[in-house]
């Protein structure tokens, strides 16, 4: 059980969304308040450009759900399978959000990577710390939820996903996002 003090913590660094409050058993997500973002609307960055997503995940359908669904409400999607590579994507193509599976087998060379082992990284390097993420994952372990959101993660999503909530979350993380440089 986290203590009080970390539970204020993750309230800090989610904008204010309550990791108790704000979990939604039925929709099986951490999302913002309803109605934050409308339906059909699309968000874009200064000059009309889409916003660029980077979607990690070891699973190649879930890569290829995820590009088609974005793809279709007007997101730029990079995807990759390999969790040691999001920095030098993320940093190259600019992203301006990333999802980011919490499970990753080991690499070939015995490496061991997780969603939480990718935050702890992108959050030390300059220019990468301030991307949000959201975290997804297959697994119903009531500790991710905490533990993400003291990662740093903008929203926590469990397998399988309610794309209009994520939606919603990634709308509402560019919208708190600082601008592009």
């Amino acid at each position: 059980m986290a203590t009080p003090i970390a539970l204020q913590l993750a309230e800090d660094q989610t904008h204010g969304l309550d990791p108790k409050k704000n979990w939604n058993r039925e929709k099986r997500a951490f999302v913002p308040e309803e109605g934050l973002v409308p339906d059909g609307e699309h968000a874009a960055l200064p000059g009309g450009i889409p916003p660029a997503i980077l979607v990690v995940d070891d699973n190649l359908v879930v890569l290829k759900a995820f590009e088609t669904k974005l793809k279709a409400d007007g997101f730029t999607v990079i995807t990759t399978p390999n969790a040691a590579g999001v920095a030098a994507i993320a940093e190259s193509a600019k992203v301006d959000v990333i999802l980011l599976d919490i499970n990753f087998p080991p690499t070939i060379d015995g490496g061991e990577w997780s969603g939480f082992t990718v935050m702890h990284w992108l959050k030390r390097l300059a220019g990468l710390g301030n991307i949000p993420v959201i975290m997804i994952t297959g697994s119903e372990q009531p500790q991710y939820r905490e533990k993400a959101l003291a990662a740093g993660a903008v929203a926590l999503f469990e397998k399988p996903v309610n794309y209009a909530e994520l939606r919603k979350a990634i709308l509402k993380a560019l919208g708190s996002r600082p601008e592009k440089v």
